[in-house]
């Protein structure tokens, strides 16, 4: 019998010394639970995705020589490490993997598929492998590959009539919207043509726009899932191999859920790997907002999060109430900062320059820039990150304004459509066992408040008709023509897609954000700002 741990960590790209250290950790805890083999995730060392640091060369040999210090600490046991191989010629890097035992690296393999495609760029960085690995322990043959070597048929091909006993497979997977049985489906049908089970270790933890939420798991040799790892915890998952009589595990993802834990894990990380303690927002009463500074108070503790509610003359007395009543319901500190005295200030300079010009959104804008730059000079004195609360519908469409209410140093609901963001503050209530996000957030008719009896559906179509058209447009490339095939008023398709390509140049300014859905703005969708091809 071999005991086998799947050690799935939360590391941070570049903390070199830091993975070490969480590494070596990790073997000393498998040691003593008696693990035969620890397995860590793709580029474990250095982190993924480590990007232009790989065209460091000092960077690749720190992580070589923090290998060194891990092959130090494995005595006996076998560790499989992930990190940045460097050619014996000079003449190119590879994601590899070592397997380390008694204090000796007994091999190095290098991945043979590399993902160039949504956020994946590898081909950027390294040179391909081209070799399988086979290995023996305890008289049991196995194999270790990497990430993407799993998800290519051909690559599975390569593993059949192998007489492979078990496939390692460590991974950086990160998180979407159905990816969870994506996965399942990869893994089930490479573990079907292997005839062998397949331990899947995946990485843990939030990276810039990116969140990783593990659920390592062990597939049967009949393509079922045994045993699933914690979502979206660290943990060190143990199974035994032969796996013996075990019956298979129901693996079903509860979407708002998944979306809460994902947002949750990827803010927290994002404040924390980044040296930040507190966070600020401006509180409007409106759904995002409410729903951001829930996401706050639950990710950082209601002690870091701090809220600023900016009533205009515009600012109804129940979007007033509501922001007010959301922050005590959070227990987080806020504070009222009128902004109309400014706001005349800013009208009364500008009068003699628009004389003649009737008000328009430029009026508008300006208030929403005044809200922005008293989050930001908070910001500047007293060093919170400002946490953007503009979601994807409006991101898509550019209803939203350029250093006004974009403003902010990570967008939490950049990836989520209005109508999902609905479905996670009801979780939110569900969750605390108690209305947090008030009824009348929940109901109330979306509007700027930027003029008299605003609403959002006197620029943009109700929600419930905008993010389907947006989904077929920006995540599945779906054309005009096929959309009006599919029912979808030509006239209305027509207007957003308008509206989404020429508002790129907003995008391109926004603050980085969570991804959440299998396309998101930014390294996932890369299109030009100048740009003549039409639907």
């Amino acid at each position: 019998m071999i005991r086998i741990g799947l050690a799935q960590l939360n590391l941070s790209v570049g903390d070199i010394k830091g993975n070490t250290k969480k590494i070596i950790d990790s073997v000393e805890k498998a040691r003593k639970r008696n693990i035969d083999i620890i397995v860590f995730p793709e580029l474990s060392l250095v982190g993924y995705p480590p990007q232009d640091l790989l065209l460091k060369k000092h960077f690749i040999k720190k992580n070589i020589e923090a290998l060194k210090q891990i092959e130090h600490a494995t005595k006996g046991i076998v560790a499989i490490v992930g990190f940045v191989h460097a050619a014996s010629d000079g003449k190119g890097i590879y994601n590899a993997s070592a397997l380390i035992q008694n204090g000796k690296i007994r091999d190095i393999y290098c991945k043979i598929n590399l993902p160039n495609y949504g956020v994946f760029d590898e081909k950027r960085y390294f040179t391909p492998g081209r070799t399988i690995s086979i290995y023996s322990f305890k008289g049991y043959k196995f194999s270790v590959n990497i990430c993407e070597d799993i998800w290519r048929k051909d690559y599975v091909k390569l593993l059949t009539n192998k007489g492979f006993d078990f496939i390692i497979n460590i991974s950086a997977s990160p998180f979407h919207l159905d990816k969870l049985s994506l996965r399942k489906d990869i893994l089930t049908y490479a573990a079907l043509q292997a005839h062998c089970p397949i331990f899947y270790c995946n990485l843990v933890g939030g990276q810039d726009d990116l969140v990783f939420d593990g659920t390592s798991m062990v597939i049967s040799f009949q393509g079922k899932v045994i045993s699933v790892a914690k979502r979206f915890k660290e943990d060190l998952f143990v199974s035994k191999f032969p796996l013996g009589n075990i019956h298979p595990k129901n693996m079903k993802e509860f979407l708002p859920q998944a979306v809460f834990d994902a947002l949750c894990l990827g803010l927290r990380d994002y404040v924390r790997k980044n040296g930040f303690n507190k966070v600020i927002l401006g509180i409007s009463g409106g759904i995002d907002s409410s729903v951001v500074a829930s996401l706050a108070m639950l990710a950082l503790g209601k002690e870091n999060v701090y809220a600023l509610v900016m009533p205009s003359r515009y600012t109804s007395k129940a979007t007033l109430s509501d922001a007010k009543k959301v922050c005590s319901n959070l227990g987080i500190r806020y504070y009222i900062i009128p902004i109309d005295d400014i706001f005349k200030y800013y009208l009364n300079s500008l009068q003699t320059l628009f004389k003649g010009y009737a008000q328009d959104k430029t009026e508008e804008n300006i208030q929403a820039r005044i809200r922005g730059n008293i989050l930001m000079a908070f910001s500047n004195k007293l060093g919170y990150l400002v946490l953007n609360t503009g979601n994807k519908s409006e991101l898509s469409c550019g209803y939203c304004t350029l250093y006004g209410d974009m403003v902010g140093g990570f967008g939490v609901l950049s990836d989520i459509p209005k109508t999902l963001v609905y479905k996670v503050a009801r979780y939110i209530n569900k969750r605390m066992g108690k209305k947090v996000i008030p009824d009348s957030v929940l109901k109330r008719l979306p509007s700027a408040e930027l003029r008299p009896h605003q609403r959002d559906t006197d620029t943009l179509p109700a929600y419930e008709l905008l993010d389907p058209i947006l989904k077929l447009y920006i995540e599945d490339d779906v054309s005009l023509e096929e959309m009006v095939k599919r029912g979808i008023n030509k006239k209305l398709a027509k207007k957003i897609i308008k509206m989404v390509d020429k508002n790129e140049y907003k995008r391109r300014q926004a603050p980085p954000g969570i991804k959440i859905t299998p396309r998101a703005f930014g390294k996932d969708r890369r299109m030009p700002i100048t740009n003549k091809f039409s639907q």
